[in-house]
């Protein structure tokens, strides 16, 4: 199954970058991904950025694409951001329940609507103009937040 702790069985929660953008801006790193050729695109490099495959020397700030993902993982919080400027947060302290996202993210759940799924969320702190949804504590399901 995808979008889901196969060991918790509580659905990954998705979010909008915008709903939580200081926080997000605060506690996440850029992720370039692998260095690549940036002729061919081949992950087979040498020594300081030479391609192999193709024969071509290059600088390191080559080495990367124009695309820049986020990442978090500081022991409380996993969650990346994608391309469209959504935030996959993959594990938790704390869920909620909403709805389904739409097929892009089969099995998630967007946390900006309403429904009956359980799902990871960022904790209230998170938001600067209060949280949109109820927040429970995953370790004793004690509800911290009424949302």
């Amino acid at each position: 199954m995808h979008n889901i702790d196969l060991e918790t069985g509580i659905h990954y929660g998705v979010i909008s970058q915008n709903a939580v953008l200081e926080a997000w801006a605060d506690s996440s790193e850029p992720d370039y991904g692998p260095p690549t050729c940036p002729k061919c695109g081949s992950e087979n490099l040498e020594g300081e950025y030479y391609c192999s495959d193709c024969d071509y020397e290059f600088e390191g700030d080559e080495a990367f694409g124009d695309t820049e993902n986020f990442y978090l993982s500081d022991g409380e919080y996993q969650a990346w951001s994608d391309s469209y400027g959504d935030i996959f947060i993959t594990k938790s302290p704390y869920y909620t329940f909403r709805g389904f996202c739409s097929p892009c993210a089969p099995n998630a759940c967007h946390l900006e609507t309403e429904g009956s799924i359980k799902c990871y969320c960022f904790g209230p702190d998170w938001f600067e103009e209060g949280c949109p949804y109820p927040v429970y504590r995953v370790s004793d399901d004690v509800c911290i937040y009424k949302g």
